[in-house]
């Protein structure tokens, strides 16, 4: 299956919204710039908590504010969302290619967009130093995408020629238990 070979049917912004959200979501682009945007993108969510354009403006406010947790946090809860639209197993671990045929049939750019959040999750993972996650995560992601589509392997490619610079320091806990 070829995830860049899809004609753009279910994107997850066609989803509809109320005018009360849509408004908040245009609030949130204008305050933007002002670094203002998280009051009127929470205030959206708490009306609609799954509503997926809504989770992608927090993400991206989030990552691009380089709250990386907060947006790990957001990514993981669209893969909670879209998972089960699509069928998949609760697990991204569990994920294997007989789930991707049904989801396809269900919604392939829903399907794109869950492995994109998986990826995205890998990527933060790894910024806040979660390693195994991370590359388990990205790793996911390649066994899943054996054209690479998605751009998964290169995050990999690099994980393993930096490995060697990944070093654990001790904490004070471990440092007190050795002394």
């Amino acid at each position: 299956m070829d995830l860049q070979d899809f004609d753009g049917a279910g994107l997850y912004f066609d989803a509809p919204m109320s005018g009360e959200v849509a408004a908040l979501l245009d609030a949130a682009s204008a305050q933007y710039a002002e670094g203002t945007a998280e009051a009127p993108l929470l205030a959206a969510q708490a009306l609609a908590p799954d509503n997926l354009s809504v989770l992608v403006g927090l993400y991206r406010f989030y990552y691009y504010q380089h709250r990386y947790a907060d947006a790990l946090t957001i990514a993981e809860q669209v893969m909670a969302v879209v998972g089960p639209q699509l069928k998949l197993p609760p697990r991204w671990q569990d994920i294997a290619m007989e789930h991707l045929a049904v989801a396809a049939e269900l919604g392939f750019g829903l399907l794109r967009f869950y492995l994109l959040a998986l990826k995205g999750a890998g990527y933060l993972s790894l910024r806040l130093g979660r390693f195994e996650t991370g590359k388990a995560m990205l790793t996911q992601v390649v066994s899943l995408d054996a054209d690479n589509r998605l751009g998964a392997r290169l995050l990999l490619e690099v994980l393993a020629e930096h490995t060697a610079q990944i070093i654990s320091f001790p904490t004070t806990a471990t440092t007190e238990i050795r002394s």
